[in-house]
């Protein structure tokens, strides 16, 4: 789950507590319970009773509880059993395990969409035949 040097929990947001305001942390962050703002940490972790209510940008993340806002990642984003995310996950890895709820969109950063493609569009993945071919 954590990467090399960052096994470390620094901060915890208890069951009973509530933070309203940008959260900025160096090292790992656990939520179990709410936060009304932005996030901002080398690595975060949302229990199941654990809410983020605002933009999480991370090297990565897992979330049991639920998440309400974008969220930004330079590594991984797991949405565990429990979990329910409703924004956009920017991520180069994302797993989602039965039984998560996810309402958003999912980029994976560096891949660019294919020239002709724009939001809103569809494209067929199967060709259609011509008239008179």
């Amino acid at each position: 789950m954590f990467g090399k040097g960052s096994r470390k929990l620094e901060t915890i947001v208890g069951n009973d507590t509530r933070i309203g305001g940008k959260v900025i942390v160096t090292g790992t962050i656990r939520v179990d319970g709410i936060v009304e703002g932005d996030v901002q940490a080398d690595w975060v972790v949302v229990g199941e009773t654990g809410k983020i209510l605002g933009n999480t940008r991370t090297r990565g993340m897992v979330v049991g509880g639920s998440v309400e806002g974008d969220i930004e990642a330079t590594e991984t984003v797991e949405l565990r059993e429990r979990a329910t995310m409703v924004g956009e996950i920017h991520a180069p890895k994302l797993a989602v395990s039965e039984g998560a709820v996810f309402d958003g969109r999912a980029r994976m950063k560096g891949d660019a969409e294919p020239a002709g493609i724009q939001e809103g569009k569809i494209r067929s993945l199967i060709p259609t035949r011509t008239a008179g071919a």
